[in-house]
């Protein structure tokens, strides 16, 4: 009888042993499924759309596209409201495209309540709040133009204080190699984040799209990616291109808002010190 005992509880104990094995297994083969699964495995881009806010080609095209994008709407235009609400209402990040004064280029393509080099302490930071007042859910700022302000330190010393006080993060477009937004950010702990890839410095759609391959790789071989488009001139290539490149590319990248990305790699946590109206 204690013999028939012992053998049933090996029996038991072997099928016991069988089952924790299947299960580790299984578990372990899920877990790398849902691994090779995720196809990004924390390689994010982040496209920002710059120039919306004059009703410029390729607007609905963009807000129709069904991932997280980020659009930066120009202050003071016609649809600036009107396309800042609507990427919200889809769920994408908004930001204040800051016209800057450049190095060279014409005044006429900066826009209303443009920042440039001969503005006083005060009037740099007036015209900052009145573009941050007038973006509806801006998290954040960039330049449009801007070579010659964003190398200077005095101005973009304001810039930055001003979005730090009302809650915003600052992106460098990097119109300028001289650029001194990076450092400044970070003497202000400010996340430093800027622009790594230009999509369509050239209006092809086979341009565009060698620059989203190489936004792509980018992020694969640097966790992250930053990346410019523009409505307008280009803006039906490059909706176009980013369109079919999210289908192409979403097994290999995450795509995220900025304001995704400057929380998980910069652990930026808004916390204004000014009210804000712009939410």
């Amino acid at each position: 009888m204690m013999k028939e005992k012992r053998k049933h509880y090996r029996f038991l104990a072997i099928c016991m042993t069988f089952l924790v094995v299947i299960y580790v297994g299984v578990s372990a083969g899920g877990s790398a499924a849902a691994a090779s699964e995720s196809p990004s495995n924390h390689k994010r881009m982040a496209i920002i759309i710059d120039d919306v806010g004059n009703d410029m080609k390729g607007t609905a095209e963009i807000l129709a596209i069904p991932v997280k994008l980020t659009v930066a709407v120009m202050p003071f235009l016609p649809t600036t409201k009107k396309d800042a609400i609507a990427a919200h209402e889809k769920g994408m990040d908004v930001i204040v495209h800051m016209p800057m004064e450049p190095k060279k280029g014409r005044p006429e393509w900066l826009g209303p309540g443009a920042i440039t080099s001969n503005l006083t302490d005060e009037e740099v930071r007036e015209r900052v709040e009145k573009a941050i007042d007038d973006v509806p859910h801006a998290i954040g700022m960039n330049n449009h133009m801007g070579s010659k302000i964003t190398s200077d330190k005095r101005i973009m010393s304001i810039v930055l204080d001003v979005c730090k006080e009302r809650g915003l993060f600052f992106v460098d477009s990097r119109t300028n190699f001289r650029s001194v937004v990076g450092e400044l950010a970070i003497s202000k702990n400010m996340p430093p984040v800027g622009n790594d890839v230009f999509l369509d410095d050239q209006n092809s759609k086979q341009h565009i799209r060698k620059q989203m391959d190489l936004a792509a790789q980018h992020a694969i071989d640097k966790d992250r990616c930053v990346v410019i488009g523009h409505v307008g001139h280009t803006g039906l290539n490059t909706s176009a291109v980013v369109r079919e490149s999210v289908s192409r590319l979403q097994g290999q990248v995450e795509f995220v808002g900025i304001g995704d990305l400057v929380r998980e790699v910069w652990n930026w946590h808004a916390a204004p010190t000014l009210p804000t109206g712009n939410k």
